[in-house]
């Protein structure tokens, strides 16, 4: 059997400037996911780990571990060193996926991946007790809580659902000002994940069109300035009558 792989990578060109992914039928008949880098094709799951392994019988060594964390008597628990890079690595995998994963606008998975990271920090941050390996994995926290954000809010406003989209980006924007303010001694300026997701908020703002909620209330405020009460009475009632309405449809 020849096991080059050049043949597929001729066949599927790597794009620089671009994040070139597919999802491909593996021998197995399941979907697999492949994201083609300049040297080479990750090729992974779609569902459980990425690589598809199963250390010491478990989903992840992220479940391994907070498994042996619960059994422990008396909370004596530390990880490692070695531990802790078995978490890095397998945390990478995920990485690998979910930017793949958001490529294919498939949210759902992304906001499953990066929710996962999320907890491998701060199991590490509870459960180690080296500063230097905890920040080896904090530092990464500002760009996950990004991309979360993003497929969080990108769900939202394909459903043109604007101001939940906003609300989330609102969220993801003071929770990465938090994590910032904790670790203000180690964090640098270049904050990258707060000016993109507060540009991304006024570009929102900006662009949506109006529901018709927010069209009355604009036609109200304008009739007030003009001093057109009649006018402004009428608007009142039906803003408060689709209210109701929208109250209603919500039961």
């Amino acid at each position: 059997m020849n096991e080059d792989i050049g043949p597929i990578m001729k066949k599927w060109k790597y794009l620089v400037d671009d994040i070139n992914v597919r999802i491909i039928t593996g021998l197995d008949g399941k979907p697999k996911l492949q994201l083609r880098l300049d040297l080479g094709i990750l090729q992974m799951e779609l569902d459980g780990r990425p690589d598809g392994k199963r250390p010491a019988r478990h989903d992840s060594y992220l479940t391994y571990y907070e498994k042996k964390a619960s059994d422990s008597t008396k909370g004596k628990f530390y990880l490692t060193p070695g531990e802790c890079m078995k978490l890095q690595q397998e945390a990478i995998q995920y990485y690998h996926r979910y930017l793949a994963l958001m490529k294919l606008e498939d949210f759902q998975r992304v906001i499953r991946d990066t929710t996962r990271n999320l907890q491998v920090f701060d199991f590490v941050e509870k459960f180690s007790n080296n500063k230097e390996i905890i920040w080896s994995f904090q530092q990464y926290r500002p760009y996950v809580l990004m991309m979360n954000t993003r497929a969080l809010a990108s769900m939202n406003l394909k459903a043109a659902r604007f101001d939940e989209a906003l609300k989330h980006i609102r969220k993801g924007i003071a929770t990465i000002e938090k994590f910032y303010k904790k670790f203000a001694d180690k964090s640098d300026e270049d904050m990258f994940e707060l000016e993109f997701l507060k540009q991304w908020a006024n570009e929102i703002e900006e662009g949506r069109p109006l529901s018709d909620s927010d069209r009355l209330k604009r036609e109200l405020e304008k009739a007030v300035l003009d001093e057109d009460y009649e006018q402004a009475a009428i608007l009142r009632d039906e803003i408060i009558l689709l209210q109701r309405h929208e109250s209603h449809s919500r039961k």
